[in-house]
């Protein structure tokens, strides 16, 4: 019989690049991605991923241009909702809303201990400082996440993260990666502008909540109206952080 070529998977342990088999210079490409188009980052990555990628969604205020974007390339994509059981009431019907209106491929992880057992074992994390919000959000989304990344199959992940959101993500790229993950960024430099537009254009729905002056909605206990005092970033975590650990850089990430 023949021999059977095959490719041996990058050895990361060995500070090989977990990308080094795709025979892409992602710094390159991520370079030349910056004047692409969203709907065109999206094609790339589905080109170089399918049936290795996900898209992640919270179901927040503006979420259904990534969503409606993502399906319009390969409507079978996973979309990973990471469900706390703290989201709004609104954000549940908002989910149901899109889920049928794009006929999404929805996935959904949550830690296995429910919110009322956490609470019985270890009392309201988020009313515990810095440390406390950083508990919580590791059992209740940073955990789920990785779960779904791993069963799922991903190499590769969309997050609709955009530079104008907060200070935290200014310096992202196209390209970047989490745990050996890339992570793609469609439409990271765009402005509220563009998304009113695209919204507007494709007839899709900001969260019901924004009308009420919310511009960053996730968990009930963590998330306030935007008030004149405040900066959108101060809406969130009490104004202690941003982020909520799924984009956050980490020691294990590999740089491009």
């Amino acid at each position: 019989m023949g021999e059977t070529n095959t490719i041996e998977p990058p050895d990361v342990a060995k500070g090989e690049s977990p990308f080094a088999d795709l025979g892409l210079d992602l710094k390159a490409e991520s370079e030349r991605l910056e004047s692409a188009t969203a709907e065109e980052r999206v094609e790339w990555g589905i080109r170089h991923f399918k049936d290795q990628i996900v898209l992640s969604s919270s179901f927040g205020a503006q979420a259904a241009v990534s969503l409606h974007m993502a399906v319009q390339a390969w409507d079978e994509i996973p979309v990973v909702l990471v469900d706390t059981g703290y989201l709004f009431p609104e954000t549940y019907s908002f989910i149901e809303q899109l889920r049928e209106r794009l006929q999404l491929n929805l996935k959904i992880y949550s830690n296995p201990m429910t919110p009322a057992y956490q609470e019985a074992v270890y009392g309201r994390l988020w009313e515990h400082g810095i440390k406390g919000i950083g508990q919580y959000n590791e059992m209740n989304k940073v955990e789920p996440m990785n779960r779904a990344l791993r069963e799922l199959g991903a190499r590769a992940w969309f997050a609709g993260l955009r530079r104008q959101q907060s200070s935290s993500r200014e310096g992202l790229k196209v390209l970047g990666s989490k745990n050996g993950i890339l992570k793609i960024h469609p439409i990271i430099d765009w402005t509220d502008r563009d998304v009113f537009h695209y919204l507007k254009k494709h007839d899709l729905p900001y969260h019901p909540l924004w009308d009420e002056g919310y511009v960053s909605i996730g968990d009930t206990h963590t998330t306030q109206k935007l008030t004149g005092d405040m900066t959108a970033e101060q809406t969130r975590f009490f104004g202690l952080k941003r982020e909520c650990g799924l984009h956050e850089n980490t020691g294990s990430d590999f740089v491009i």
